[in-house]
């Protein structure tokens, strides 16, 4: 396995291929990644080193942290940990065909720059047309483009239809579009996780222990029981580190029983829908092309002339058309005198005058505001007076893009901050019509301009940590019981601070996420030819959703759900079966006779037997697909 990277996501996909699937990995990286950690530096760490101390004085955290480690073995990567590192500034083909590229089973490009992993993945197929591409591209057309390119390459390169041994060729993933849906779901003022791909939607729950005598609804299934600690603010992590009182992903009915106290995550819903559709608008809505006192006005209006019409036509006994066009001349002053006319007729006439001549300003205010509207569109919108309850989003760069997009799909008001007016989500916040707030939001002011102190979550997704750790400290100072979900690069810091903050505000939510140890399960299972549907955070844990064909798989063919169920690693959500191939009874509904939609069945019993033409919806932990996919010895339960 190689891995070719120069940020944080090559590092953890390496030391997920090496401790979770047990590979041996070559790590082709530029030389000061390899050498240099980012530090810490600026008034955040003063502003960190500050809290901590403030916090140590309290007395509310103990002197130990769990860290996640880098490599597996972890110590520095490459230190006795199956590792092989290459320093190279770029992935020519002298750097590929250092790592042994042409050797090699599969090849990981997680460059930050997509022209980079372009042209990488395009030396890649030359040297090697077997080898399976894993390629991350933030551009989703692009992508597809990309991905049926190297794919028909490689055919025409071997001389067969596909890349023989492997599900796929090439493989195009996001870690954005990996990774944004947690980041949504964790802003929410809700405890949702949804896992939405392909129209294929899981939605899981967060909740609360049961109060004594009652029992917790298990929904279709529970899939992880949260920490024993987590009310305590000095308590457990939730990291893999945490040991038993940490969390428990996919416990089984015992466990759950006797797990008294403890918050569970649970499956509510399983659902196929078709492809997912985009409901961001693209245009500007009739509707804001004019303002509501100029709607009503034009209406008013409309419904005078209407009246007038009807009036001539009951008046002159005319026909209802010659009616409303003879008012239309009178309205606009253009017929003549009604002299030799009756007095009706005349009276109706001077009204019509009347009703134009306070007719054409208004006309004139709606083709100004219009103008204005469109003019406006393009510009940047600022935060609205009286706006409450919303989400302020730090960055607009890939990942907050991304965010932004999921979350105005989910009809959640966002106030953006940026600093550079040239960023990335910049026209993505005009085409959504968002607020953007231009400014550095270490400077005071800037969180006041997003009116931070009336919104329900701060989500602060930058590139620098200590920008984001500012930006959280400074905002909890003006709101101590604000929603605070923080992107960090360093494990190490995000756990540091994750304690820390939870320590000093016990009452408030606080959440810090790391972009690579949500992508890179993603990344590492597509270097074997499989593709996960997503991934839920469990506090520092991951829990991952697969779709698998039941062939081939002894762990779960001819097996039954329940005997196919193994606690701590994986457990089967949901079965898609193909009509033709087995005859059921109702195959569009659910063996308890729920409707639902063709072919996907959920609400397993556990009497159900696994048959090899099935295909299953899966929840796992790293270490159970990992053996699901035959990259590992058998995990133990709870692993």
């Amino acid at each position: 396995m190689v891995v070719c990277g120069d940020d944080g996501l090559a590092h953890r996909l390496a030391a997920e291929l090496r401790g979770v699937y047990g590979e041996q990995v070559t790590l082709v990286v530029p030389p000061t990644v390899s050498r240099v950690r980012r530090p810490v530096v600026g008034r955040a760490r003063a502003a960190s080193a500050a809290l901590l101390d403030r916090v140590g004085r309290v007395g509310r955290v103990g002197t130990s942290v769990a860290r996640f480690p880098v490599t597996a073995a972890g110590g520095p990567p490459g230190e006795g940990t199956g590792e092989r590192i290459v320093e190279a500034a770029e992935p020519n083909e002298a750097a590929l065909a250092e790592a042994g590229v042409d050797r090699a089973a599969a090849l990981a490009l997680v460059y930050d720059d997509d022209e980079t992993n372009i042209r990488a993945a395009l030396t890649a197929r030359r040297l090697n047309p077997r080898l399976r591409l894993v390629v991350r591209l933030y551009n989703r057309r692009l992508g597809q483009h990309i991905e049926e390119l190297l794919d028909q390459a490689a055919a025409l390169a071997t001389g067969a239809d596909g890349v023989g041994g492997g599900d796929t060729s090439t493989v195009v993933l996001s870690d954005a579009d990996t990774a944004a849906p947690a980041l949504a779901a964790t802003a929410l003022t809700g405890t949702s996780k949804v896992v939405q791909t392909d129209g294929l939607m899981l939605r899981a729950v967060e909740r609360v222990p049961p109060l004594p005598g009652q029992v917790a609804d298990p929904g279709l299934a529970t899939l992880a029981l949260l920490s024993a600690t987590s009310n305590d603010p000095a308590g457990t992590d939730g990291s893999e580190a945490s040991g038993e009182q940490g969390p428990h992903l996919l416990p089984d009915a015992a466990a759950v029983r006797s797990a008294t106290g403890r918050a569970t995550i649970v499956l509510e819903q399983v659902s196929y829908s078709g492809p997912t559709l985009s409901t961001a608008r693209t245009g500007v809505p009739l509707a804001s092309l004019f303002s509501r006192r100029l709607r009503w006005i034009l209406a008013g209006l409309a419904v005078c002339v209407i009246a007038l019409a009807v009036a001539l036509m009951l008046v002159t006994d005319d026909h209802p058309l010659h009616a409303t066009y003879i008012t239309l001349l009178d309205l606009f002053a253009i017929n003549e005198p009604a002299t030799e006319e009756p007095v009706g007729r005349q009276i109706l006439q001077l009204l019509s005058g009347l009703v134009g001549l306070l007719l054409l300003p208004v006309l004139l205010a709606a083709v100004l505001e219009g103008l204005g509207t469109f003019r406006t569109a393009s510009a940047l919108r600022k935060p609205p007076r009286g706006l409450s309850g919303h989400v302020v989003l730090l960055g607009l760069g890939k990942i907050g893009t991304r965010v932004l997009t999921r979350l105005r799909e989910l009809h959640i008001p966002v106030v953006c901050v940026e600093s550079d007016p040239e960023a990335r989500g910049m026209a993505t916040a005009r085409r959504l019509r968002v607020p953007v707030v231009l400014g550095d939001v270490t400077q005071e002011g800037v969180l006041e301009a997003a009116k931070i102190h009336r919104a329900s979550a701060l989500l602060a997704l930058t590139s620098v940590d200590t920008t984001n750790l500012e930006a959280a400290l400074y905002a909890r100072s003006l709101r101590s019981e604000l929603r605070v979900v923080l992107r960090l690069y360093d494990d190490d810091f995000a756990t540091a601070v994750y304690r820390t903050l939870r320590a000093a505000h016990p009452g408030a939510l606080t959440r810090s996420r790391s972009v690579s140890h949500l992508a890179a399960p993603a990344f590492a299972s597509a270097m074997f030819g499989r593709q996960i549907l997503g991934a839920i955070p469990v506090e520092r844990r991951v829990l991952l959703f697969a779709a698998l064909e039941v062939a081939g798989q002894p762990q779960l063919e001819g097996r039954t759900i329940a005997e196919a169920f193994r606690p701590g690693a994986w457990r089967v959500l949901a079965l898609d079966t193909d009509a033709s191939r087995r005859a059921r009874s109702g195959d569009a509904t659910s063996p308890t006779g729920a409707a639902q939609p063709s072919g996907l069945i959920w609400d397993l019993p556990d009497t159900l037997v696994l048959n090899s033409g099935d295909r299953v919806v899966l929840a796992a932990t790293r270490q159970g697909l990992a053996e699901l996919l035959g990259r590992r010895r058998p995990a133990g339960a709870g692993t």
